[in-house]
Parts: structure tokens; C-alpha cells; sequence
């Protein structure tokens, strides 16, 4: 197995779709890049602990390559925007590709070269890529969110348009 961990926003929205992945093997909401240690959610959405809400992806190679966990990355939130995603705003929302190693660094680069060579967005993509942080689990009500929520008001507005773009896309990478 090997991981990715990736920020786009509210984390529920990137765990419900990392979830459908064949070759995903876990996702785990949590907190990364900040300067307290096992932080809270309440500290987190402060803003002022630094962390950014990610989502811990762990998933077999053999099955699904980084490059096209990065795909869905791009696809599932918007990569423009600062410190925003939708009505989520703060630096606790940044897109963020948190790198473990130089071959994924280089990976998201490529990517984000391709994605902008390519104007697949309308604007410039502002994603930042920094070396991996120590990774912070989210407290448990927060795990498999839209998966135990579905009829949540947030989940049906914000996350089910985001599945549907998702799934059209990448019909052929979902689990049976």
C-alpha cells in the first residue's frame, strides 16, 4: 500500500470520492501541515492552526496510480481558488498536494503542468505542493461522512454534484 494525502477543501467532499475508487483501500479524514499537535476541528476551523482538512488516501499502485488519484483530485474541487472552496472559506480549505516523496512531487507537478498547458480551468491553478506534515486524524464523526449523511442539506448540495462529476468521469475507476 502507499498513501496520498490531499487537502481540496472540506474533507468530507474528498473522502466521498476516494471512497468509489477501485484500488483505494482507505480514506481517512484528518488535519495536516499546522503547528499543534493533534488538532481539533474546533482549532482547525479557527484558521489559526495552520492545518489544512485533508483526506489520508491509502491505495494499492498495482491498481491505481498517483497520477490518477491526481485526476480526481482536480476534478472533485476547484484548484483556482484560494483558501476556498464554495461557501468554505479559510486557509483550513486550501488545495494542497502534500507530498511523501520525490516521485510524487514530481507526479503533481507533471500534472499540474499538463492541467494548465491544457486550460482545462479558467483561471490559474494556485494548488500547493509541500513535503508531507505529520498527518492528524479527524475525530470519528467525521470519517465516511457523506457515506453515514446522505441526506444531510451540506451533503446533497455540495458533495452529491461533486460524486455525479466524479463518477461520469471516472466510471471506469469505481468499485464494483
Amino acid at each position: 500500500m502507499e498513501k496520498a494525502i490531499l487537502g481540496g477543501g472540506c474533507f468530507w467532499c474528498l473522502d466521498a470520492a476516494f471512497s468509489q475508487l477501485a484500488g483505494v483501500e482507505a480514506v481517512v479524514s484528518g488535519y495536516c501541515g499546522g503547528h499543534i499537535d493533534n488538532p481539533d476541528y474546533r482549532q482547525v476551523c479557527s484558521g489559526n492552526s495552520g492545518h489544512v482538512e485533508v483526506v489520508e488516501v491509502r491505495y494499492d499502485p498495482a491498481k491505481i496510480a498517483y497520477a490518477t488519484l491526481l485526476q480526481v483530485f482536480f476534478t472533485v474541487h476547484d484548484p483556482t481558488t484560494l483558501n476556498r472552496q464554495g461557501h468554505d472559506v479559510g486557509s483550513q480549505y486550501a488545495s494542497v498536494i502534500f507530498h511523501l516523496d520525490d516521485n510524487q512531487r514530481q507526479i503533481a507537478e507533471q500534472t499540474i503542468a499538463e492541467l494548465s498547458r491544457e486550460q482545462v480551468f479558467d483561471a490559474p491553478i494556485v494548488t500547493r505542493l509541500e513535503p508531507a506534515a505529520r498527518f492528524h486524524p479527524a475525530e470519528t464523526h467525521h470519517q465516511n461522512y457523506y457515506a453515514q449523511n446522505p441526506q444531510q442539506s451540506y451533503c446533497q448540495a455540495v458533495i452529491s454534484p461533486k460524486l455525479t462529476k466524479m463518477r461520469r468521469r471516472f466510471s471506469h475507476l469505481l468499485q464494483n
